[in-house]
């Protein structure tokens, strides 16, 4: 593992369209439903959003969950391959 696909990883995120696809509306609908209430374009957010939002984060916690594990199995090979043989 190299710093850019370990920092992809870190650094990818939900989208407006991946939200929308999820919860099977239009991406306005998703940007009108973010709006402060009193804004005048302002929607309602689409029913059961929150499970479709809690899926998404699970989902999410499951992909930087492997992302460590990776980061870790690669640190402690680098840390083998650098430790000094024993002189006994």
């Amino acid at each position: 593992m190299n710093f850019k696909e370990a920092t992809d990883g870190l650094l990818d995120r939900i989208d407006h369209a991946e939200l929308a696809k999820a919860l099977g509306v239009s991406v306005a609908s998703v940007r009108q439903a973010r709006l402060n209430p009193g804004a005048n374009a302002y929607r309602s957010p689409p029913q059961d959003w929150e499970d479709v939002v809690m899926n998404l984060a699970e989902r999410r916690l499951r992909q930087y969950a492997a992302l460590i594990d990776r980061l870790r199995t690669h640190n402690r090979k680098q840390s083998t391959k650098t430790a000094a043989p024993n002189s006994h």
